[in-house]
């Protein structure tokens, strides 16, 4: 059976997910098999795996960390959230249903058994599994019910590492008050405190930090230096869309749904040194971009009326009439077509127009298409002809089903990684293009075609300007990190804490 150590934080944000994957890191560095876990996640950043389930990219990033492949095991339950106060539940990478946030409070119970045994699954089969909670385990209206802080630690006997962000200010505090709320046997499981993004002289830090342990009996562990990584996050708290990329030469803008997903679609394009690529959500900000892209989103008919209402729709169509290109991906795929039929009731029912910049009719169905794709760009010589012939590789996870009209030509042909199916997907029309894959810019072909394409339209030579391999760069990211942390984390201590368990008498 594996050893464990969890990570969690005094608050969101706190840093637990590049924590516990720098840890996986590590480890697997030191020869060990490592697997990451958490049992309850909520984003809309989510991954289809081999088999054809769904789970957050969180954990996708710390499995890649640890140099396994990601499971579903890692992240039994998913919460997509449909809106502010209800989400679609994903159990063990299938769709249960859409709850409420009080249907779900208290329906999961029921799901300690399946966390349970996927949990016990990856520990008879790894040396080591990395936890990682979910917001604070002080939230003291929900610790009766909790199945992702302390009562997850307590099932897998897990020892806690209780980290907070220094940059936000009042770290201390929030130390201290997280563990003052814990009930005397959850404090027990605190075996060490992590300040984290710190900025500055740590030897200023050094009475504080004293006085730190004094007061809640745990010793600090670290303190981790604020780092400029390029590395998947929670979507909710991304600051990928606040980042400003001015000075390149050319001008990417993604259209900011309010229920966007799967941002990590354009970290490849991000990374580019032509590319400057922003996230808009007001016409006055869009400008004369030289490529838009519509991305997926949650709720496609609630976010094409945002659009709508928005003033967006109007102005992109303008520009495609300009010949400035548009992709869209998924919903954003959807909101391209002519219409979209919900009969039921699948984000609420009725209908609407699409944009109708492609020859597509969309009808959302209960049915959610989860596969991993091997695919082949398959647009012909014309606008996006640079394109033809790249080798793809993604996934699809949508709602529903998109048919062609006036005999269409497809942007793609795919191999089903687990049917081994053949088929083609996605449209085209002159300057607009749509598919339903996620992660199409990911192979370096691909990303530096369609970078060319936009360049040479604005006549720019982008040649000499590549782009990274992808996949490379994740993993010196990874390298980076984990470095980071053995220099900043009493990684003896650490390992001390994990071969005790939380058994270890005071």
């Amino acid at each position: 059976m594996a050893n464990a150590i969890m990570i969690q934080g005094t608050a969101s944000n706190a840093g637990k997910s590049l924590l516990a994957a720098g840890l996986c890191r590590i480890f697997a560095q030191d020869g060990y098999k490592v697997a990451p876990f958490k049992s309850q996640n909520m984003a809309l950043n989510s991954f289809i795996t081999r088999e054809g389930l769904e789970m957050g990219r969180a954990q996708v990033m710390q499995a890649e960390a640890a140099g396994v492949e990601p499971s579903v095991r890692m992240n039994p339950v998913l919460l997509k959230p449909t809106s502010d106060v209800g989400s679609q539940v994903i159990v063990n990478g299938e769709v249960v249903g859409s709850m409420s946030a009080a249907a779900y409070l208290s329906y999961k119970k029921q799901l300690i058994p399946t966390i349970l045994e996927s949990y016990h699954a990856l520990a008879q089969t790894h040396d080591i599994v990395v936890l990682e909670g979910a917001g604070s385990p002080a939230e003291i209206n929900l610790k009766a019910e909790d199945i992702v802080n302390m009562g997850m630690a307590r099932m897998a006997g897990a020892p806690v590492l209780l980290a907070g962000d220094i940059d936000r200010g009042g770290v201390f505090a929030a130390l201290y008050g997280t563990m003052a709320l814990l009930e005397p046997d959850e404090r027990a499981m605190v075996k060490g405190t992590i300040i984290n993004k710190f900025r500055g002289d740590v030897e200023i830090l050094r009475p504080g930090l004293t006085q730190l342990e004094e007061l809640t009996h745990v010793p600090v562990v670290g303190v981790v230096p604020w780092m400029e990584l390029d590395l998947d996050e929670e979507d909710s708290l991304s600051q990928h869309f606040s980042a400003r990329r001015e000075g390149k030469p050319l001008d990417v803008a993604v259209i900011r749904l309010p229920r966007i997903s799967n941002f990590t679609d354009f970290a490849p394009l991000e990374r580019h040194p032509a590319v400057g690529l922003r996230y808009v959500d007001r016409v006055q900000a869009l400008g004369r971009p030289d490529l838009v892209i519509l991305p997926g989103t949650k709720s496609t008919l609630a976010d094409l009326s945002w659009l709508r209402q928005s003033g967006l729709e109007g102005t992109i169509l303008r520009l495609v009439g300009k010949g400035v290109p548009v992709i869209g991906i998924c919903g954003g795929f959807q909101m391209l077509g002519r219409t979209l039929e919900d009969p039921q009731g699948v984000e609420g029912g009725g209908s609407m127009h699409g944009m109708g910049l492609l020859p597509v009719a969309t009808t959302f169905s209960r049915k959610k298409s989860r596969e991993q794709k091997y695919c082949q760009a398959d647009l012909p010589d014309g606008f996006y002809g640079r394109l033809r012939g790249c080798p793809l590789e993604g996934y699809e996870i949508h709602m529903g089903e998109s048919i062609l009209k006036d005999n269409a030509g497809t942007a793609t042909r795919i191999t089903d990684s687990v049917s081994g199916k053949k088929k083609e997907e996605g449209a085209f029309a002159g300057n607009v293009c749509g598919t339903y894959i996620h992660g199409v810019f990911d192979k370096e072909a691909s990303a530096e075609a369609i970078i060319r394409v936009i360049g040479e339209k604005k006549g720019i030579d982008v040649e000499n300007m590549t782009g990274v391999d992808f996949a490379a760069f994740k993993e010196q990211q990874y390298d980076i990190l984990a470095a980071e942390l053995r220099k900043h984390l009493d990684m003896k201590k650490i390992y001390e804490i994990l071969e005790n368990g939380i058994t270890e008498e005071e």
